[in-house]
């Protein structure tokens, strides 16, 4: 055991300090003007042979007739590739966690159950050599979120091509992380002749919530305070709206819980999982609550489920008038987002609410949709353009990638180990 242990920290020590000659890009300089390419804005709207401007860092125009660039633009034929918004992860411990094997490379729980005073972003690790593999496939922004507890800490969104966290903040702190505990009763463990009550135990946990929030509400209500209470203050915008609450659940027995949080306290509310979000999608609309799907491959979460359900459930969400999105789980996955997507367009969607689905409706529940989500002018020039469809496998290879204007380095330790054994057994 301890020759493997040692193995492991040795191969971690390998790859951390396998430093790549890849470097955030400088700030954008001359105009860009992208022409003679297939335009999906991400907001259903597609423009073919159509052209797309944008000049510090901005997107100042789009469409299929604009003027010819000026004269010291740089100018990119593109040649029918598509232009997409860079795609946009929820839901991540990317920068968080490196190699999950190896304990002092993950940061991403506190311990304790109440921590809503923690910040997912100053642990973000803008060297991990994860991020650009996310890069490599067109996503370019992500929501960092811690895990742990009940109430985890709130998370940021983060541009992934910069120096250190500061450079990285997209969104800075815009939400708070609710882990809800299962509602759903195990089966009986024949080993013991009486079963562990984890129902009770799962309420009286969602009391101790309950009651955390009723005092911080009582908390901030207050003008001044003898004794400051960081964890108090960690929760305020919730009670403004000014910062959105996820809930982290899968069951409608937890959802229904959700909501009546959600009315109890007045929060923003978003729906994080959701497996069965598609049984009550009435009451979702009514209380106007968003959902952030998890990872489409994968199995049902009821056994007497259709073994396709999370395949359909976005498209059953859409056709409600649902507000949502999809994510993946963990870290290095967040690459697989785009064909999360592809598989969702197979199962009901069209390929445009797809985008959507990672691009804009990500956007509006991260709170972000005022700067990035779609290529509309005034929006930041996040973009990323692939020679096919950027959710099909088989077509979608990205060729460049703009984030705020800057082109970021596409390459990532995967190509470089794929060169580097390519050179070594002469292939070609």
């Amino acid at each position: 055991m301890k020759l493997v242990s040692i193995s492991i920290i040795l191969l971690a020590s390998l790859a951390a300090n396998a430093q790549e000659l890849i470097y955030p890009a400088p700030a954008q300089e001359k105009t860009i003007y992208l022409q003679h390419a297939t335009i999906h804005v991400g907001n259903g709207q597609v423009i073919e042979n159509g052209s797309l401007v944008f000049s510090n860092g901005k997107i100042t125009a789009v469409g299929s007739n604009l003027p010819a660039p000026a004269a010291d633009a740089k100018v990119l034929d593109l040649q029918g590739k598509h232009v997409y918004p860079g795609l946009i992860a929820p839901l991540t411990t990317l920068g968080l966690t490196e190699i999950e094997a190896v304990r002092s490379t993950n940061d991403y729980s506190e311990v304790g159950e109440i921590n809503p005073s923690v910040r997912s972003l100053v642990a973000y690790n803008t060297d991990s050599k994860v991020i650009n593999t996310l890069r490599s496939n067109g996503v370019l922004l992500a929501q960092v979120t811690p895990e742990g507890g009940l109430i985890a800490g709130s998370s940021s969104v983060v541009q992934l091509d910069a120096w250190n966290w500061e450079d990285a903040a997209y969104r800075t702190d815009g939400a708070i992380h609710f882990y809800m505990p299962s509602l759903l009763q195990p089966a009986n463990n024949p080993g013991r002749s009486v079963p562990d009550d984890k129902i009770k135990e799962s309420m009286d946990k969602l009391n101790q919530v309950r009651t955390f929030f009723r005092e911080a509400q009582a908390y901030n209500q207050e003008d001044k305070h003898a004794v400051i209470n960081l964890k108090f203050q960690a929760v305020h915008k919730l009670f403004t709206r000014e910062e959105k609450l996820f809930i982290h659940c899968d069951l409608v027995k937890e959802m229904l819980v959700a909501v009546d949080i959600a009315k109890e306290f007045g929060f923003d509310v978003v729906i994080a999982g959701g497996a069965d979000a598609w049984m009550i999608t009435d009451l979702l609309k009514q209380n106007n609550i968003a959902v952030v799907l998890k990872q489409a491959h994968s199995l049902p979460v009821m056994q007497d489920d259709d073994v396709d359900q999370p395949y359909k459930t976005a498209a059953q969400l859409q056709k409600a008038g649902i507000l949502f999105c999809l994510s993946n789980e963990g870290f290095w996955q967040q690459r697989n987002l785009p064909f999360e997507a592809g598989t969702a367009s197979t199962y009901g969607l069209s390929k445009e609410e797809a985008l959507s689905a990672i691009t804009l409706n990500s956007a509006r529940i991260l709170g972000i949709d005022k700067t990035t989500g779609s290529l509309e002018a005034g929006k930041d020039a996040n973009i990323t353009v692939s020679t096919g469809d950027i959710m099909d496998m088989r077509s979608s290879i990205i060729t460049q990638a703009f984030i705020q204007g800057r082109e970021v380095n596409l390459d990532n330790k995967h190509k470089q180990l794929y060169e580097r054994y390519k050179h070594k057994y002469g292939l070609k």
